[in-house]
């Protein structure tokens, strides 16, 4: 007579985790590579920019200095009021202060032709741009542009 006998159960073999390290620093050294950091806080709501029919993006963005022009954020309201401000790297200045940042970017960039990039939200007056604009002038800045979305070129 046949004795049958009954399979233990067998036990699944157990994931090597010998190389998990390995992999979890190479995604990491990806991740440092491949990101880029903010240069800047917007501590401006820039919701809507104004649209244009004909719009070219910048070949070197690391030659654009931006200057923001908005409300500021709503959590910053209640300190600094919610008419529209300038904002020359991370902090609100006035438009005086705009020949002093155009000279301190012109020495970052050293020698390098500087674009000066105004963002500036749909709804901001222009005699604030105009005021940047002049400045501008005074500091010999000559190449601006405008951010802007595309537009279908009809309404």
């Amino acid at each position: 007579m046949a004795v049958i006998r009954k399979k233990r159960a067998q036990s699944v073999p157990s994931i090597s985790t010998a190389s998990l390290p390995d992999v979890i620093f190479m995604i990491l050294f990806f991740f440092m590579v491949s990101t880029t950091m903010r240069r800047q806080d917007r501590r401006l709501v820039v919701c809507r920019l104004p649209e244009a029919s004909q719009v070219q993006r910048l070949e070197k963005r690391s030659a654009v200095s931006y200057i923001y022009i908005g409300e500021p954020m709503p959590e910053l309201r209640a300190r600094f009021g919610s008419a529209p401000r300038i904002q020359l790297n991370d902090s609100f200045r006035t438009p005086r202060d705009i020949g002093e940042f155009i000279a301190s970017e012109r020495d970052r960039l050293s020698g390098a032709p500087l674009t000066v990039c105004i963002k500036a939200d749909v709804n901001t007056r222009m005699g604030i741009i105009t005021d940047v604009k002049q400045e501008l002038r005074r500091a010999d800045a000559r190449n601006i542009s405008y951010a802007a979305t595309r537009s279908l070129g009809y309404r």
